[in-house]
């Protein structure tokens, strides 16, 4: 049984990294990553079934890929918080000659990064060609992607989505971050998406939702429903309903921190509302 109180500690802990990473470089994305901490907190820690030793080709564990990688800040956080790195290595975000890049890269080598993602709309293809490797390896295990909202705007996922289904992809689960914010305004504003849930269904995939993204009880179990739905015919999409900026009040429900960085006065505010936990790197 999940030790809710030690992974509440972490969600906060995760929130701290979060925001000192793209202040100590005045750069990178804390709104999103923000948003998806207890998605993060959750998946890495009582969702995916992971092998001790991190290899690229992932046999034998459930896989997780990251689609809008500009929220690397959080996917840092938990991999290193997992183990994956040390903590202290966050201490490079973004930095020349780091493994941290602020989309997350694969020729530095870094254990948790199995795909460079950033490029939006690519999250979904990979996972899909993951998940037919693990079918065609007699692999039981899952395939995990995670997108954003705004980054359905794209055509590639649907092209990918069509195929998914058309293919009988039932060892993926697709999470959608609906925060409903984009970099450049609310998404109902720049190109709105309509209903997301009866589009998946006309294109042949299982879907639910997790109508609290934040609340960590509510997502780890959407999560193991999602999971309990793989392998029946269809690919999983998960609507995870969020609030960009999570945890920090001024950042909250707006775009305007989707790409901007605190200052040291804000940073200090944010902090203050997320007292310090496990320890900062």
């Amino acid at each position: 049984m999940a030790n809710y109180e030690a992974l509440e500690d972490l969600v906060i802990q995760v929130r701290r990294d979060i925001l000192r990473q793209v202040h100590q470089v005045n750069s990178g994305h804390p709104g999103g990553s923000l948003g998806c901490a207890e998605f993060f907190v959750a998946m890495y820690n009582e969702i995916m079934k992971r092998n001790a030793e991190f290899t690229m080709d992932g046999i034998g564990e459930d896989l997780f890929f990251l689609s809008n990688g500009h929220i690397s800040p959080v996917f840092y956080s938990v991999l290193a918080r997992a183990g994956y790195f040390p903590v202290s290595e966050l201490a490079t975000f973004r930095k020349i000659n780091s493994r941290l890049q602020g989309h997350p890269t694969t020729h530095e080598g870094l254990p948790g990064i199995r795909v460079a993602s950033g490029s939006l709309g690519q999250g979904i293809s990979v996972a899909i060609g993951a998940a037919l490797s693990k079918k065609l390896n007699q692999d039981e295990h899952l395939v995990y992607a995670l997108c954003g909202d705004g980054e359905l705007q794209e055509g590639q996922n649907w092209e990918a989505i069509m195929y998914a289904a058309g293919n009988a992809v039932d060892n993926l689960i697709v999470t959608v971050d609906l925060n409903g914010q984009q970099i450049d305004g609310a998404t109902d504003t720049v190109l709105p998406l309509g209903n997301l849930d009866e589009k998946f269904k006309a294109f042949g995939w299982d879907v639910m939702e997790i109508k609290e993204g934040n609340n960590l009880k509510e997502v780890i179990s959407g999560m193991k429903e999602a999971g309990s739905r793989a392998k029946k015919g269809k690919p999983v999409c998960v609507l995870l309903h969020t609030v960009m900026g999570n945890g920090v009040d001024f950042m909250m429900h707006t775009h305007e921190w989707h790409g901007k960085a605190p200052n040291d006065q804000q940073l200090e505010k944010a902090l203050l509302q997320n007292p310090i936990t496990l320890g900062d790197y």
